[in-house]
């Protein structure tokens, strides 16, 4: 739900605005769905985007296959499971061969490495998240403001900035506290973690859905709610944000990251990326069917989302 493109460009959501999918969505209600979510306007920065700076590329092959980096906390058990089945499911879908590795309390500590996930349980670690900030700045060349520091609006979110030397992905994620976290503890922070690695890998933005009219089709698909003021520890914040979008991700969303894995369009903002998903449609489709059936990641999909069309008939058995 925190999908920002802070240093050079912001996603313009404006198109994202839209109504729940038909019951029974078919092809051309997919389509849809990808065209809000993926095929977006990019629009400059208050800051203004350097001209020297090269061109932005959405590529998620690049994302997925590069090095991971966890910082701050150690992961708790639960947040460990979910990042070994997103793991596996990138592996799967992307040939991905590196792992997730944990470096130390900073970003420094990593190198320049591609993804920086910091995990905190506590009280927002505003310093901490501020200097790791300011290395990525200094490392890949980003232009960030040096007068200004960042605030933290949400317990989960994550940020892609675009350098002169090179792309660095940023997620900041909550995890449990305590060693046995309660049933909806366990599903809030699996679903918030879930979806920041969704959308930090996919590029996927935001979808809102003012009057739900069936089940949802996609983890970036969200009913807005009013959780302003409230603390994040509070069940009713947690029970809030899980009501609002689906627990883990979609068929939709493994049909997007087949098609993301196997384009050849070195970005996947544009027409292009969605006629190759409309020319394709059948194929991906089938992948997601095979994905799903395999169960290899159970542990962050969502079983009351909506199916795309062809799964009633598919053979699941493994």
């Amino acid at each position: 739900m925190s999908k920002s493109f802070l240093t050079v460009l912001f996603l313009s959501l404006a198109s994202a605005f839209a109504g729940a999918a038909a019951a029974e969505p078919d092809k051309e209600a997919f389509l849809s769905l990808a065209q809000k979510g993926w095929v977006y306007e990019l629009r400059s920065s208050v800051l203004r985007r350097d001209a020297s700076m090269p061109p932005v590329r959405l590529d998620s092959k690049k994302i997925a296959q590069g090095s991971v980096c966890l910082i701050g906390e150690k992961p708790h058990n639960e947040t460990r499971a979910t990042l070994a089945t997103f793991d596996r499911l990138l592996r799967n879908i992307f040939n991905r061969s590196e792992g997730f590795l944990s470096s130390g309390a900073d970003a420094s500590a990593c190198g320049p490495a591609q993804t920086y996930i910091r995990l905190y349980s506590g009280r927002p670690p505003f310093i901490a998240y501020n200097r790791d900030l300011r290395w990525i700045d200094e490392t890949f060349d980003i232009g960030l403001p040096k007068d200004r520091d960042h605030r933290i609006f949400s317990p989960a979110q994550a940020i892609t900035y675009f350098g002169r030397k090179g792309t660095a992905v940023y997620l900041l994620v909550k995890q449990p506290r305590g060693p046995e976290p309660s049933e909806l503890e366990r599903r809030f922070y699996r679903s918030i973690l879930t979806e920041e690695l969704f959308q930090a890998f996919s590029f996927g933005v935001d979808i809102l859905v003012f009057e739900p009219t069936g089940p949802f089709l996609s983890k970036i698909q969200e009913t807005p709610v009013n959780l302003r003021h409230m603390n994040w520890n509070d069940p009713r914040y947690m029970e809030g944000m899980l009501s609002s979008n689906p627990g883990g991700l979609c068929e939709f969303d493994l049909f997007m990251l087949h098609a993301l894995a196997r384009t050849r369009l070195t970005s996947s903002n544009s027409p292009a990326f969605l006629q190759y998903i409309s020319d394709r449609f059948t194929d991906l489709e089938e992948m997601a069917h095979r994905t799903l059936a395999d169960g290899i990641a159970d542990e962050i999909v969502d079983p009351e989302c909506g199916h795309m069309p062809g799964f009633a008939g598919l053979d699941t058995r493994k």
